[in-house]
């Protein structure tokens, strides 16, 4: 059993980051079935693939931290330090969407 402060962290990233993945596919699929200018999109749809990994690797460090893994603490970090990254590549890229709809 683990002892250090983020214990249980770990519970809430994996559901939450997974869901964010699925999230993002949707967005690139809206992104390409729109008549938005195709170099915005593609940058948008970039963006959300990126976004997508790093919330997949944040998934997986989350699940392996739970595993009883020897570096379960440091996994969980990791685990947050990623899943905060890709909630602010979120919304880069939800401003980014948000701008280029305006202009369509």
């Amino acid at each position: 059993m683990r002892t250090d402060s983020n214990t249980g962290v770990a519970n809430h990233i994996l559901p939450t980051s997974a869901t964010m993945t699925g999230v993002c596919v949707t967005v690139i699929s809206i992104v390409r079935l729109t008549a938005a200018t195709r170099h915005a999109g593609t940058i948008i749809d970039t963006v959300f693939a990126v976004n997508g990994l790093v919330f997949l690797v944040s998934c997986f460090l989350s699940y392996i931290s739970m595993r009883s893994h020897p570096l379960s603490g440091v996994l969980e970090k990791y685990a947050d330090i990623f899943f905060m990254i890709g909630l602010s590549m979120m919304v880069i890229g939800g401003f980014m969407l948000a701008l280029e709809f305006e202009h369509f």
